[in-house]
């Protein structure tokens, strides 16, 4: 991502969502990098969609911005946040609507399991 000296903005109407390599059913609009390989993105999960259990080498905040998700058992719903701590696995995710989440990784993206 590009370090800007103004301030910037991502307007949803004009967004250029990205397939996510790999995961068949999300695609995901990177809005910043914070740190080195860190991400500040939106992702948009189809329902019915699974993403395998990841486990990332760095903490991850996420917040449902629409729909519904289970994740670890729990469903979480618009306006759920959650937090998960380095190299802790977490999900599978499953999109039980269609979903959106914004999610905060504060490093490298780690692995997903097959």
């Amino acid at each position: 991502m590009t370090k800007h000296s103004v301030q910037t903005f991502d307007d949803a109407a004009t967004t250029e969502w990205r397939a996510f390599d790999g995961l068949t059913g999300v695609t995901f609009v990177p809005l910043a990098e914070p740190i080195p390989e860190g991400s500040i993105h939106r992702a948009r999960l189809t329902k019915g969609t699974v993403i395998p259990p990841p486990t990332h080498p760095a903490d991850e905040y996420v917040l449902v911005v629409s729909g519904v998700l289970e994740t670890g058992g729990r469903r979480c719903e618009a306006g759920t946040f959650w937090t998960t701590p380095s190299n802790v696995r977490q999900g599978p995710h499953v999109a039980i609507t269609d979903t959106e989440i914004l999610t905060i990784r504060l490093g490298p993206l780690g692995s997903f399991e097959a």
